[in-house]
C-alpha cells in the first residue's frame, strides 16, 4: 500500500498535521489501533472499511464514503477491504474545532458520517477527485475544503486550548495541569471545560495519550527494548501504572507488543503502521 503525505498550508498547519492519501494492497487487512492525539477526517473513495471499537457491547461500524473520528481514549480495529483508495486528515487534538462547529466532546471515541457534519460534501468532493485522480491532485482537493471550512472567528476559547495543548507537546513530559491553569491565568475548571469542548477530553486525558504516543514512537525493535528507561523517558514514574495503560491502550503487555513489532516491522516512512499492529 503507498502513503502519500504532506503538511498543509498556512493557516491550516495551526490545526492540521497532515493530509495524506492511502491506495493499493493493504499489508494486513486489520489493524490494531492504539489512542493517539489526533482527530481524523476519512474520505473512502474505495470499498467499505469495517471499524471495530474495543469497548464490549459496541457494533461494528461499516463506512462507505467519509466519516469524522474525535479524539479516541481507546484502541479500536481497522478492518480494510482487498484494495484501498482513502484519502485522510490528522487534524491536532483541538484540530476539529474551527471546522466541524460542534462540541468536540459530541465526536470523542465514535465515527461520524462526514455529511452528518459538512451536509452534501462527499459527493462534491468525490466528484472533484474522480476515479483518476492523482495524489497530488486529491490533496489539493481536500486541502481547498479544509480551507473552504476554517472558520474565520475561531471558537471561543480554541486560543486558550492552542496555547495549553502547545505546552503539552513541547514539554517533553506530562505538564501538571495546575501548571497550565496557572500559566494561562485560569482555574483548572476552566480549562478543563474549553478543553473538553475543544478537542473532547481534559488536559490530564490528553496528556496520558501524549505521554504513551511518545513511548510507542519511540520503540525501536531492531535494538534492545529497555521498557523502565523508556517508560521514564516518556513520562512514567510509575512501572506498575505504565504497565497498566500499555495494556489497556494496546491490548498487549510490553513484551507482547515488542515480539509482535519485530514479527510485522513498521515499512520505513510509512507512518500509518508507527504505532498500530496487525490484529491477526
Amino acid at each position: 500500500m503507498e502513503y502519500v503525505g504532506r503538511a498543509p498550508c498556512p493557516p491550516l498547519d495551526r490545526f492540521v498535521d497532515d493530509i495524506y492519501c492511502l491506495s493499493g494492497v493493504p499489508r494486513h487487512r486489520r489493524m490494531n489501533i492504539p489512542p493517539m492525539p489526533s482527530a481524523h477526517l476519512f474520505l473512502n473513495l474505495g470499498d467499505p472499511v469495517l471499524l471495530r471499537d474495543s469497548a464490549a457491547g459496541v457494533p461494528p461500524a461499516v463506512l462507505a464514503e467519509g466519516w469524522f473520528m474525535g479524539l479516541w481514549t481507546r484502541r479500536f480495529v481497522v478492518e480494510y477491504p482487498a484494495r484501498v483508495r482513502l484519502v485522510g486528515v490528522h487534524f491536532k487534538p483541538w484540530g476539529l474545532a474551527p471546522f466541524v462547529g460542534v462540541p468536540a466532546s459530541e465526536l470523542r471515541d465514535r465515527w461520524v458520517p462526514v455529511d452528518t457534519v459538512w451536509r452534501r460534501s462527499v459527493d462534491r468532493m468525490r466528484n472533484r477527485i474522480g476515479d483518476t485522480g492523482s495524489a497530488a491532485h486529491t490533496l489539493d482537493v481536500l486541502e481547498a475544503e479544509l480551507l473552504s471550512r476554517l472558520a474565520e472567528v475561531p471558537p471561543r476559547g480554541l486560543d486558550l486550548v492552542l496555547h495549553a495543548g502547545g505546552r503539552l507537546v513541547t514539554s517533553g513530559r506530562a505538564v501538571p495541569v495546575a501548571a497550565l491553569a496557572t500559566e494561562a491565568g485560569v482555574s483548572g475548571n476552566h480549562l478543563a471545560a474549553q478543553f473538553k469542548a475543544h478537542a473532547g477530553v481534559t488536559p490530564k486525558r490528553l496528556a496520558r495519550i501524549y505521554r504513551f504516543a511518545r513511548l510507542i514512537l519511540a520503540v525501536d525493535a531492531r535494538r534492545p527494548t529497555g521498557w523502565p528507561e523508556l517508560a521514564h523517558t516518556a513520562g512514567y514514574f510509575d512501572q506498575a501504572h505504565f504497565s497498566r495503560e500499555f495494556k489497556d491502550f494496546t491490548g498487549h503487555t510490553p513484551t507482547e507488543y515488542l515480539a509482535l513489532r519485530r514479527r510485522f516491522p513498521a515499512a520505513p516512512g510509512f507512518p500509518p503502521d508507527a504505532g498500530p499492529m496487525p490484529a491477526d
